[in-house]
């Protein structure tokens, strides 16, 4: 157990809660919602003995003293499970995800899963996230998209990762193969709701993302509910004769759950492979001969997080990472380039 004092500042906050948050060093990487959570378990004591509430008045001048308990072991089970790792250093890790490896347990998937490898691998170098010893997921990927995601391993990684993310400051591009091709003299993809095109032909894609009303596994377009979301998309290759498929680079603004899926699907350029939001399009096989029968028969979603950039958020280093496409995507992209392309 270690105790951290904290002396109110001038000007406070007007609550307890909110004047920790501020008066607390950096280093501690104590965020408001876990002060608050010490608050509430007694671990916070003041001039008047435990303050026990979060909403509480300060004044200038008063001393707390923060009880922080080290990290807890989690229930989530340790698994050597191999991991491709694109870097590490004490305070995070960048991951090169394979297809087929969910990201977090979940009841359906409670092994196996990446963070079950972390806890594995990271060991004792973990130094707690909210008070737990695990890793600190800060964005995620669908378990059959492959490629690179970042994980913290301290709190204050944590926060600092997670507030590039929010503030859409985290560079994250993917590849795909898809159905159709992006085409500004498609009148059909000019007049669909949230698509338009910037310089440059890229297909900008702007909507509002909630869950489907009717299957609570899918996420759907909405014009007045739900997140807002931009994707943007640039034409790389496009296969056949006349065009029917296409390599196309993905550019994510927001991160919402499904959301280059979804706005690919909402585009008529659903992703080849993807069992949710592909639809029944079929690959023609009087354009593209034999490769058809490799895009019936793709068992996922063909999208790749093939780089991600951010700023290490104690050291202030600009870092970028890039990952090849894998195995199974590079060959359908073969298979795809043999029939003829078109490079944008």
């Amino acid at each position: 157990m270690s105790i951290l004092s904290v002396t109110i500042p001038a000007n406070p906050p007007d609550r307890l809660d909110k004047a920790l948050a501020l008066a607390v060093p950096e280093q501690a990487a104590l965020s408001r919602s876990r002060l608050s959570r010490l608050i509430a378990e007694g671990a916070v004591t003041g001039p008047d003995g435990p303050a026990l509430d979060g909403k509480a008045r300060v004044a200038e001048g008063q001393e707390y003293h923060i009880a922080l308990a080290p990290p807890e072991d989690v229930q989530t089970r340790a698994e050597a499970i191999p991991l491709v790792i694109a870097h590490e250093d004490d305070d995070l890790i960048v991951i090169d995800k394979p297809a087929g490896m969910v990201v977090h347990p979940a009841p359906g998937s409670p092994s196996g899963t990446l963070v079950n490898a972390l806890l594995a691998h990271c060991g004792d170098s973990l130094s707690g996230i909210g008070g737990e010893k695990r890793p600190g997921i800060v964005h995620r990927i669908d378990k059959d998209t492959s490629g690179l995601l970042v994980v913290a391993k301290s709190d204050r990684a944590h926060h600092g990762l997670a507030a590039q993310f929010e503030a859409h400051t985290a560079t994250r591009r993917y590849l795909a193969l898809s159905h159709g091709v992006i085409d500004a003299a498609d009148p059909r993809l000019r007049g669909t709701p949230g698509v338009s095109f910037e310089e440059g032909m890229v297909l900008r894609i702007a909507t509002h993302l909630a869950r489907h009303p009717t299957d609570r596994q899918k996420q759907a377009v909405y014009a007045d509910k739900g997140r807002h979301a931009v994707t943007r998309a640039r034409l790389l290759e496009r296969f056949g004769t006349p065009p029917v498929a296409m390599l196309v680079e993905c550019r994510l603004e927001t991160g919402r759950t499904h959301q280059i899926r979804v706005h690919m699907a909402h585009a008529g350029l659903g992703l080849i492979g993807d069992p949710v939001y592909g639809g029944s399009r079929k690959a023609s096989a009087k354009i593209l001969g034999g490769a058809a029968a490799a895009v019936h028969a793709f068992p996922r979603q063909a999208l790749h997080a093939a780089h991600l950039g951010f700023v290490h958020p104690l050291t202030g280093q600009t870092m970028g990472f890039d990952s090849p496409l894998p195995g199974d995507m590079q060959t359908l992209l073969d298979r795809l380039r043999a029939v003829g392309k078109v490079v944008s």
